[in-house]
């Protein structure tokens, strides 16, 4: 097949040498004096500035959109122009008066997908039809004009054409609003084209050096010229000659939809004409024009190669044709090589776009996005990875980022669900505000037991000198799974401290029953632990990192003020949990605890990366829950008595949200989210950030669209509906930019959704982008509100601190921590922040800071 098939497989050098060739087609089509003859027309769009972010309406920066599709019957696209204009107008008018808008007048963009001479932004002569239309009296025309002409020969309505653009500009545009990198449009569908923001001042046929402009390059058009002549094959010249317009859009006949289907059935035939395929034996359906169709050729290159097998025997069947197994693989190998050659050439020719705009820049490592759309790309189950991997190899230098376009159909409704899911940089300046002011109320004793932030004092005053020493115990409850830990330190040998470990779970039943049950069998773990360590019937000191919102008078006392992350053990909230620990210890009478620390994982993070650089100040926790906690001044801190020094204070800002600080923010996701958990009303702030809740925010988002017929073809799985089955590991394994798409889709077959298509993978992978993008800024804006109280309080122009960090959601997700720490420049441009990851925080930094305890005790006893 390949030897037989050989013209059609294009060696790198061979692209290479086709993007020079562009790229000269490029220039001749800019200069004005070689473009009346160049085939690549370079057509100026009159668009000089992609979305910024300030198009609005009504000061919200949203695109909110009603749409209809109707249908030009084939009489129209081949009859006369006038007929055809008539029939938008009629198309229009009916869509109007849908809306109950038919009298106002409003602006009207005007996606007119053929190659067009502008003149201006409202005008627009078509230069030639193409992708199958015909319409006599429109080339050469202002079909402006034409539009007009007919909606006021109908007279009911008015609308005023602001603008004419091309559907590869639009398409640029789309996309754009959602990255602000993008400067480049792609279109492979029925046809293919592409546009990108060109320097005015290689824009030789206007006036004005300043700027840049949207070109349209018309590319498909490359190779009318005879360019392309050592690459067409005896194939595509049968597909010219056969076509409406012979000569024309060459390099679009060896790309493109409208003819990749009619490219392989060319193909079949020859082979069967040859005794290769079917034995020799062709059908009236393969031999006539237009029955292979190139969906087919979707279903034929399933990833999976036996549903391929499958589809391809089917489509073969429906052409009269009785395959054999051999004719079924080799008509497999027939579609890979036309749609691999396809996706090569369009890589070809990006590339020639990116070098231009590489050099325009004089950048040496470009960083742009590509917007695309088209059913090729989209529905093709390999076009868009060959085409991918293809421009990467021949450009090394340019670092690309192709963003699929999802305007037009249900997808654009999808997003438009998903802009509630998204913030403005003036709604997270809001959150950091709100924040602010949270944090000052939970310091005020008059205003503390009113507050959602409750800022609660952890007696924790000093970190490590080095002089502590001896043998802890740490015990680490923040989940179902906790852990035992010895630790052994130093004396006098700083980051010297030594560990053993083993992990134990909590039942389900026995994290919802009673206290009793609960810190018995913590104690049943901590007496396994030291028979396994052999240190049965020791008295150690024991630091209990206790990761639940407790209300502290001192050290060694921790009254749980309420449950989260899935605990409700009753008997428990509103008692002091190192008692509750003490006196199931006793009940065991087989070990003893001579002092237990009770320490916050936060804080215990925050002094393990203490331990390493003395300017860590700040804990964080992004992990099932979330929570952050400073150094403040003792002179703000009312609950406690003195005004010297600092001490560390535990925001517990999880609960942040539960006064409706975050209403105007949340979304129906998030209030489902709420309602169905174990807390409904509390920790909303959590439940918007953490690991517990993402997921959970995922699913509903996927139902939601599952429902509405945006996804799965509207076909919910059983599993689908099951609360917390998509979990939070999944955005992180969805957002790792390795994964190919393919392997989202094993997830959601995981979650039984197994006819699950490219289309709804690439939507799944934008739904977990836009939630865990949300978290990752609004904790980026809670963290802004607390280095900026630290800076304030300092009376510092200009603040360096370091943040110590835990937590799977921000060590895991491949872009939770980059867009975080982001967020937090942007919103405290005068906190110069590091972040240290946190080496087990939870369990060495509690045994630090009881050991730190037990050093101060012994000082004050001496």
């Amino acid at each position: 097949m390949d030897k037989y098939l050989h013209c059609l497989q294009l060696a790198d050098e061979k692209l290479m040498d086709l993007s020079i060739r562009f790229r000269r087609e490029m220039d001749k089509g800019l200069c004005r004096d070689t473009n009346p003859s160049a085939a690549v027309k370079m057509l100026p769009t009159f668009v000089r500035s992609t979305p910024d972010g300030t198009v609005t309406a009504n000061g919200e920066q949203k695109v909110k959109m009603e749409n209809q599709i109707y249908a030009i019957p084939e009489h129209l696209m081949r009859g006369s122009g006038s007929e055809l204009f008539d029939h938008i107008a009629d198309c229009l008018a009916n869509f109007l008066e849908k809306l109950g808008i038919k009298d106002q007048k409003l602006p009207l963009g005007f996606t007119f997908s053929f190659p067009c001479q502008q003149t201006k932004l409202d005008e627009s002569i078509l230069v030639s039809w193409t992708k199958g239309f015909k319409s006599s009296g429109v080339e050469g025309k202002d079909v402006v004009s034409l539009l007009r002409k007919a909606i006021q020969k109908r007279g009911d309505f008015d609308i005023d054409i602001v603008a004419v653009i091309n559907d590869t500009v639009g398409t640029m545009m789309t996309c754009g609003y959602d990255d602000h990198h993008c400067e480049i449009g792609l279109i492979v569908g029925t046809g293919t084209n592409a546009c990108y923001m060109e320097e005015m001042r290689n824009l030789e046929l206007l006036e004005g050096d300043e700027g840049r402009m949207c070109v349209n390059m018309e590319w498909g058009a490359f190779g009318d010229d005879g360019a392309l002549e050592d690459l067409r094959t005896e194939f595509d010249r049968e597909i010219d000659a056969d076509s409406l317009n012979p000569g024309k859009q060459r390099f679009e006949k060896m790309i493109s939809g409208m003819y990749m289907g009619e490219l392989v059935r060319l193909i079949l035939v020859r082979m069967t004409k040859e005794q290769l395929l079917f034995q020799g034996q062709a059908t009236a359906e393969l031999l006539t024009t237009g029955h292979f169709k190139t969906s087919y050729i979707f279903q034929i290159e399933n990833d999976k190669e036996k549903e391929g097998l499958l589809s391809t025997e089917k489509v073969l069947q429906s052409l009269g044709l009785d395959p054999s197994v051999e004719d079924c693989v080799a008509t497999q190998r027939v579609c890979q090589i036309v749609s691999t050659r396809a996706a090569h050439l369009c890589a070809a020719t990006l590339v020639a776009v990116l070098r231009q705009i590489r050099d325009n820049k004089a950048a040496e490592k470009l960083r742009t996005t590509i917007g695309v759309d088209g059913s090729v790309y989209k529905n093709h189950p390999q076009f868009a990875r060959k085409l991918h991997k293809m421009v990467r190899r021949l450009v090394p230098d340019c670092d690309v980022r192709f963003l699929q376009s999802q305007d037009g159909s249900g997808k654009g409704a999808a997003m438009r669900v998903l802009d509630t899911l998204r913030l403005s940089r003036d709604q997270l300046l809001e959150v950091k505000k709100r924040m602010s002011a949270e944090m000052v109320r939970g310091l005020s004793k008059q205003t503390h037991e009113k507050t959602s932030i409750k800022m609660l004092p952890t007696y924790v005053r000093s970190t490590p000198d080095g002089t502590e020493c001896g043998d802890f115990l740490a015990l680490d409850l923040g989940g179902s799974n906790f852990r035992v830990l010895l630790v052994r330190v130093q004396s006098g040998r700083r980051h010297n401290v030594e560990m053993h470990n083993k992990i134990y779970t909590i039942p389900q039943d026995t994290m919802q029953g009673t206290g009793e049950e609960l810190f018995d069998h913590i104690a049943y773990c901590l007496t396994d632990f030291l028979e396994y360590m052999g240190m049965k019937a020791a008295s150690l000191p024991l630091g209990f990192t206790f990761s639940f919102p407790c209300q502290q008078n001192k050290l060694d006392q921790g009254i749980l003020l309420k449950w989260t992350k899935g605990f409700k053990a009753s008997g428990c909230e509103g008692k002091d949990v190192v008692m509750l620990l003490k006196d199931a210890v006793r009940r065991r009478q087989e070990f003893d605890l001579n002092f237990v620390a009770v320490v916050n994982d936060t804080v215990g993070t925050m002094m393990t990366c203490g331990y390493e650089d003395p300017k860590c100040e700040v804990g964080l926790i992004v992990g099932t829950g979330t929570n952050a906690c400073y150094m403040e001044e003792m002179q703000n801190i009312e609950l406690v008595e003195g005004d010297e020094g600092r001490m560390c204070v535990n925001m517990e800002w999880g609960a942040f949200g539960e006064h409706g600080e975050l209403d105007d923010f949340c979304s129906q996701f998030d209030r489902d989210v709420d309602e169905f958990s174990a807390s409904p009303g509390k920790q909303r702030y959590e439940k918007m950030i953490s690991g517990m809740y993402l997921g959970e925010t995922v699913r509903n988002v996927l139902l939601d669209f599952t429902t509405k017929g945006l996804l799965f073809k509207g076909k919910l799985s059983e599993r689908l509906k099951t609360r917390g089955i998509f979990e939070t590991r999944f955005l992180s394994q969805i957002a790792s930019d390795r994964l190919a798409l393919r392997q989202v889709r094993s997830i959601l077959q995981h979650l039984g959704l197994t006819s699950s298509t490219c289309d709804d993978s690439v939507l799944v992978k934008e739904v977990c982008s836009v939630v865990a993008r949300r978290a990752a800024q609004l904790c980026g804006a809670g963290l802004a509100a607390v280095v900026d109280k630290i800076r304030g309080n300092r009376k510092l122009e200009q603040l360096f601190i370091t943040v110590g960090v835990d937590g799977t959601l921000y060590k895991l997700h491949p872009h939770f921590s980059s867009i975080m720490q982001e967020t937090l420049r942007d919103l405290a441009p005068q906190c110069k922040v590091t972040f240290l990851q946190s080496e087990d925080g939870s369990g060495k930094g509690a045994a630090l800071i009881t050991a730190v305890a037990c050093r101060m005790n012994g000082d004050e006893q001496r």
